[in-house]
């Protein structure tokens, strides 16, 4: 399987990153351990996670997708074999987004203890926080990095402007820059990142790492009509914003593709985003062991450059609207 290179580090990763966003919240703790057991086992030792997963669910805190990550670790005695990537920044209780240096300071600790380890990977901005220069958020990055408690950082939902402003901050001041984006991109969600943020991280050879890279599970084509909401959590979030005529046309396309190749569309899907040149990785979760086939699957799926312009005209945004 093809490795890839973040930004422009020594750190090499899979083309597939597990997104860790359902550790706590849609899988238990065993659950999680058999699916990163089944991971590890096909490869795939890109892990994504945040402090604040997964708060959002009933009795949670935050910090259990760390925890359960944190403790996996430990058991299998696998640290080294795996990047890891987390994130810093989102509200933990605070009330606000916050990437003051002392909040970093104490949420990267915060995040070492829950994961059981002396270093993270790839310490990531979850959200933008307008109220702290970057000066001082580049600077905090810093002292981690000077410490041997961060190899990389990368950013998450950042403008356009506000990247290309980081990467200016980093350059002026001789601070370490955001080696990696972690934007939401898809077959549906193409027009965000492609407009301004994918030249960027292009011209300045940024890693790029996709969020939502199944429309939050749109792209599986389990989601066709209204009825279908019932299916998941995600339900509602998918028809109100994927169940529309380009909706209908992407899934159309996809079929096509997936019947031709005798695979899922979801295969193709996250074959479609790993294809892309600017992309590093595409992150994708599961619930259930079963569901990681068309996941590890994905990955060696090489898509043809007719299967791709058709995947690009179903899901043309220029003119979408």
């Amino acid at each position: 399987m093809e490795l890839r290179r973040l930004g422009r580090s020594d750190i090499l990763v899979p083309p597939l990153c597990f997104g860790g966003n359902v550790f706590g919240w849609t899988a238990d703790e065993a659950t999680s351990f058999r699916l990163l057991d089944a991971l590890v086992e096909a490869g795939f030792t890109f892990i994504d996670t945040a402090d604040v997963y997964s708060r959002w669910a009933d009795g949670n805190q935050g910090g259990e997708s760390e925890a359960i990550i944190g403790r996996w670790m430990k058991a299998r005695g696998n640290r080294a074999k795996l990047t890891i990537a987390t994130k810093v920044g989102s509200d933990m209780g605070r009330g606000k987004v916050c990437l003051a240096p002392d909040y970093i300071a104490s949420a990267v600790e915060a995040s070492l203890t829950r994961l059981q380890t002396d270093y993270i990977d790839l310490y990531q901005s979850h959200w933008d926080d307008p109220d702290t220069p970057f000066e001082e958020v580049l600077g905090a990055y810093d002292v981690l990095i000077r410490a041997g408690k961060v190899r990389l950082i990368g950013a998450s939902n950042l403008s356009p402007a506000r990247l290309f402003e980081a990467l200016a901050v980093a350059a002026r001041e001789k601070l370490p820059r955001y080696e990696t984006l972690q934007p939401e991109y898809n077959l549906y969600a193409r027009a965000g990142f492609e407009a301004e943020l994918e030249p960027i991280c292009r011209g300045n050879g940024l890693g790029v790492i996709s969020y939502f890279s199944l429309a939050a599970g749109f792209l599986t084509g389990k989601y066709r009509t209204p009825a279908d909401a019932a299916k998941s959590a995600r339900g509602e979030e998918v028809v109100a914003t994927y169940l529309n005529p380009r909706g209908d046309r992407i899934l159309a396309a996809l079929d096509q593709v997936a019947a031709a190749r005798s695979v899922s569309p979801a295969q193709v899907a996250l074959a479609w985003v790993m294809a892309r040149p600017s992309l590093t990785a595409a992150i994708a979760s599961a619930s259930r062991p079963e569901q990681l086939g068309d996941l590890i699957a994905a990955a060696t799926l090489d898509l043809t450059p007719a299967e791709i312009d058709k995947l690009d005209a179903a899901s043309r945004w220029k003119d979408a609207a």
